[in-house]
């Protein structure tokens, strides 16, 4: 299958299985029928939830499983069950809650938004999954620092990423954020703060995305000095 091609019709719970195994991305023992069905609950939650609360726009809710599933579930290539998590802007919980339920990894989701986090909360009891929710302005997060992943998709620049996320990040620790057709220039602009070591990859949600991939995170240039 061809992501970047038209899409004919919304993907099915069966597809979106299908796809993260045949990519390689996630394994069948890790994505069990049992996984599955608590994103289904997820699913079911976030339609009811929707008149109530914008949480994603109308358009995607129709094509949910690539929309916001697959798009965020790609991300669990790199990361595993013993990793601890941090998603900045966690809104609908894309990527992070996602990735709670599919890894099993600890993940804080930061989202300023009360009524989101009130849904965030509902569908974390809902699944079981290993999540917390950190309510209120990232720059005053007052979780630990010390996290082997932060993730966001859909928040702000990547410059703007990146200092939210530096502070909260162990020394070996990386970045994993998505990103769409301006990525480019994004890092262009982000390389003038920042070093940093940078894998881009494909998006496999067919939106013309890019997953950044960064480590070994420094501020400032050196070589200008």
């Amino acid at each position: 299958m061809n992501s970047s091609a038209p899409v004919d019709s919304p993907m099915t719970p069966d597809e979106f299985g299908r796809h993260l195994h045949t990519a390689g991305h996630v394994s069948r023992e890790t994505l069990s029928p049992e996984t599955v069905d608590r994103l289904t609950v997820y699913a079911d939650t976030l339609r009811a939830w929707q008149p109530r609360i914008n949480l994603v726009s109308n358009k995607s809710l129709d094509d949910l499983w690539r929309r916001h599933f697959l798009d965020s579930a790609q991300l669990a290539r790199w990361i595993a069950c013993d990793h601890r998590v941090l998603d900045l802007g966690s809104g609908a919980g894309f990527p992070g809650l996602v990735l709670a339920i599919v890894t099993g990894a600890s993940v804080v989701l930061a989202e300023s938004d009360a009524r989101k986090c009130a849904f965030l909360r509902e569908v974390r009891r809902l699944t079981d999954a290993p999540a917390e929710v950190a309510e209120g302005r990232i720059e005053n997060l007052e979780t630990a620092s010390g996290f082997d992943v932060v993730t966001a998709r859909a928040l702000t620049t990547l410059s703007g990423l990146l200092d939210h996320a530096a502070p909260h990040l162990k020394s070996d620790g990386f970045c994993l954020f998505s990103k769409g057709a301006r990525a480019r220039n994004e890092l262009t602009d982000a390389k003038k703060v920042w070093n940093m070591k940078v894998n881009s990859y494909q998006s496999l949600s067919g939106s013309g995305g890019t997953v950044l991939q960064i480590g070994n995170l420094t501020r400032g240039r050196p070589h200008d000095y």
